[in-house]
């Protein structure tokens, strides 16, 4: 079997900074009450009249991971590209995707994993490259949040985590079986899926019943968070899958050069660093400056620590997330 490596990275956020100070304008929430709570200082949020959408975004990451791997449109086999906020209802991104980068009539697979999309979307992709049927797969996770939130103060306790962007990967096959992807830990536990969710619009009530209601106070089409039940959770999760893939390539916690978990909220990622006693140097988080971007929130952390020296060859690089359905699961990486 083939091993894959990641050869590529970019990412892309809106030029666009909203602060926590900027948000007080139109809600009922103040600078202190946000960080002690997340972490967050500001977000970035497309811009009105810009031309950014969740697959452009996702096109200007892969454009720079693409370059960045020393490759063309035309070398990508395949793509897989995570979101939970698509352009259109349907199709999904990874075919608008295709078009905007003109590349090949080559597949293209959408992942809705939310939170661990892009784990998700790299543990497909991996699967893919090992048993030999790709040799280059472009990996997107990219987010369109602001269109999509309740910015009044009902529901402020959402709406200040989320943030826009994208960040790309991509995986090329290798023949070193040190290297790469050593392996990935998927899991999903669907009873707890009503604590973070959007119910509205969905085959059980689509947007023309939307529409016939004309109900302003309908809080369904805006994610709900039970903030307090996702956190417990996600502190235990976190911990189950990191070490379930340190457990499956017999390393240790002292092993980890470098921890990049999904961006949800700074104290979980605290918290899981205090739990495996990780040095700030050993675990990267950028949430303070972009927010909550899901399925492109660890890819874009990934991204951003590459570009900073923070990932040097042969370091051992954990990718861990959590998020609604809930579904959880990590990546181990022998850089």
């Amino acid at each position: 079997m083939y091993n894959s490596k990641i050869t590529g990275l970019g990412y892309y956020v809106p030029d666009n900074i909203v602060t926590n100070d900027d948000l007080s304008k139109f809600m009922d929430t103040n600078d202190a009450w946000i960080q002690e709570r997340t972490g967050i200082k500001e977000r970035r949020w497309i811009k009105a009249g810009s031309d950014d959408t969740t697959s452009v975004m996702g096109a200007k990451a892969a454009r720079i991971a693409i370059e960045k791997a020393g490759l063309t449109s035309d070398d990508i086999d395949f793509i897989v590209f995570a979101t939970l906020s698509p352009d259109n209802y349907f199709p999904g991104g990874g075919v608008e995707l295709q078009e905007i980068l003109g590349m090949k009539t080559i597949g293209a697979l959408d992942v809705r994993n939310q939170c661990s999309g892009f784990v998700y979307a790299l543990s497909v992709a991996d699967q893919f490259i090992k048993t030999g049927m790709y040799k280059n797969i472009l990996v997107v996770g990219s987010e369109w949040h602001s269109s999509g939130l309740d910015l009044s103060t009902r529901g402020r306790g959402v709406s200040v985590i989320f943030g826009d962007g994208a960040g790309a990967a991509v995986l090329s096959r290798t023949e070193d079986n040190t290297k790469g992807i050593l392996s990935t830990h998927l899991h999903s536990e669907g009873k707890h899926a009503k604590e973070l969710i959007v119910e509205s619009p969905g085959s059980k009530r689509w947007v023309t019943d939307l529409i016939k209601e004309d109900n302003k106070d309908d809080e369904s089409y805006y994610p709900h968070m039970n903030g307090t039940f996702v956190f417990k959770h996600a502190v235990v999760r976190f911990s189950e899958a990191i070490m379930e893939g340190l457990q499956a390539n017999n390393l240790q916690v002292s092993d980890i050069n470098l921890l990049v978990p999904h961006q949800a909220n700074l104290r979980i990622a605290q918290f899981i660093q205090r739990k495996f006693k990780l040095e700030d140097d050993q675990v990267y988080n950028n949430i303070q400056k972009y927010g909550n971007t899901t399925a492109a929130s660890v890819i874009i952390a990934l991204s951003e620590a590459f570009e900073k020296g923070k990932i040097k060859d042969n370091d051992l690089v954990v990718l861990a997330a959590f998020g609604s359905g809930f579904t959880w699961g990590s990546v181990i990486i022998r850089w």
